[in-house]
């Protein structure tokens, strides 16, 4: 599937070269369970395509990524971390815009939000396309969804 793939590459060069760490592609998934402490970094689609990109970081794996961002030691889940998981949506949702637009599609970005728990589900009402893509690092795995409505 070409967006699939587009995705995995916008993560990966994302990841080299925003945040100067190495990723690599673990599986592509359904679907997901239940989120455990986790923060979810989102950005809402709309225009002739509607969805959500969100991407899951585990706290331990939002903290390295931030630290690694931001090069600076974090070791507590706080605004540092939430601005950053924002900020890493945010690049990945220009990239989808652009992958999506290539197509013709006219799309518009919301602005990034997040959301964190210690269990919560995340999934859309509505009748959606997803793709799942998990990620490791060497401080553990996270997650890429898009869920674009049908």
């Amino acid at each position: 599937m070409e967006i699939q793939d587009k995705m995995i590459d916008a993560t990966k060069e994302i990841f080299s070269t925003m945040v100067m760490m190495d990723i690599s592609l673990e599986e592509v998934m359904e679907s997901h369970g239940k989120l455990t402490d986790t923060i979810t970094a989102m950005i809402g689609l709309a225009g002739t395509h509607r969805g959500v990109l969100a991407v899951h970081f585990p706290y331990s794996v939002a903290m390295a990524i931030t630290s690694a961002f931001l090069m600076m030691d974090v070791e507590e889940m706080n605004d540092d971390v939430h601005d950053a998981m924002g900020e890493i949506a945010n690049m990945l949702g220009g990239n989808v815009k652009t992958i999506l637009s290539e197509k013709g599609r006219d799309i518009d970005l919301s602005m990034p939000s997040t959301i964190s728990g210690s269990e919560y589900s995340f999934q859309s009402d509505n009748d959606v396309e997803k793709v799942i893509v998990r990620f490791g690092t060497e401080k553990g795995s996270f997650m890429v969804e898009l869920d674009l409505e049908k």
